[in-house]
């Protein structure tokens, strides 16, 4: 899997640290509009560079894309991270995942999601516990090899983990020195379950001006690292998986050159402590 970092997410599942993703700036929400060759070209330059875990959703509208990718960029199916979540049609999970897998070209993916725990039996027909019920029978299919959910809140899990037969892996997350949601990756990390983030660089590019700022670029002049590379580094100092994007080749190279420096103690208490001085979430605004 390159030389990038990676983490285990079971005795037999083991995903790169830093995930390529492909929501956000490249949403488009629906799966039947025609291929965008930016982003195509964004994740085979992705590949190119070193990346292998690469992060999609059926609602994002972009798994026909990472499947192109994936085609052209000829590497071996074994040495990609693959994760796709669903929602949309979370009612039918297998039918769904059938249909990403269609769209990705892929036999498998390596993590499945559910997206969001905000749907109910009312308007989806299908509860909770039987959405990941359905989603656990995908691993006994060899559908995915590993499942797990995202935006969970604590009194999801408290739904779902005393049912659970295959306990999820992860918990994709909004995270950032904004949002660092203690109580909620204190729970799931005494669970077992690794925090996935995602908007890690949300502090400077959605919310420049920050208290966090300054923190961040004397650390950065410090190790002559950029204050994106600060802030991946302190998400992976805390244990967790990095879902990042850009469309610029030299960014995405310099976000996975994080092998040769780490945080202090110190210096990640510094940016806790100067986050904790502001709020703010940039995604599912209206449902948290």
């Amino acid at each position: 899997m390159s030389n990038q970092l990676t983490i285990s997410l079971s005795s037999t599942v083991t995903a790169p640290v830093i995930g390529f993703g492909t929501g956000t700036a490249w949403y488009t929400g629906k799966n039947d509009g025609p291929i965008n060759s930016k982003l195509v070209d964004s994740i085979k330059e992705a590949v190119k560079i070193g990346y292998r875990h690469i992060d999609t959703a059926e609602i994002y509208g972009t798994e026909k894309e990472v499947g192109l990718a994936i085609e052209e960029s000829n590497v071996p199916r074994d040495e990609l991270f693959v994760t796709t979540k669903v929602i949309t049609n979370i009612s039918n999970p297998e039918k769904a995942l059938r249909e990403s897998l269609a769209r990705l070209k892929l036999d498998y993916v390596d993590l499945y999601l559910i997206h969001s725990p905000f749907f109910n039996k009312e308007s989806q027909g299908i509860s909770l516990l039987e959405a990941w019920s359905a989603i656990e029978n995908l691993v006994d299919l060899g559908l995915t090899r590993a499942i797990g959910v995202s935006n969970f809140r604590i009194q999801d899990f408290e739904i779902l983990l005393p049912a659970a037969r295959i306990k999820p892996v992860v918990n994709q997350i909004e995270f950032h020195p904004y949002l660092q949601s203690r109580e909620l990756v204190s729970y799931t990390k005494k669970h077992g379950i690794l925090t996935e983030a995602y908007g890690p660089l949300v502090s400077i590019v959605h919310k420049p001006g920050g208290p966090v700022d300054s923190v961040v670029e004397t650390i950065a002049k410090k190790y002559s690292k950029t204050a994106s590379q600060v802030l991946l580094r302190w998400s992976v100092h805390k244990g967790n998986i990095v879902v990042t994007t850009s469309s610029k080749p030299d960014r995405l190279a310099k976000f996975l050159q994080l092998n040769d420096f780490e945080l202090t103690s110190e210096e990640v208490e510094r940016i806790d402590t100067a986050g904790e001085q502001l709020e703010f979430r940039k995604f599912w605004i209206k449902e948290f």
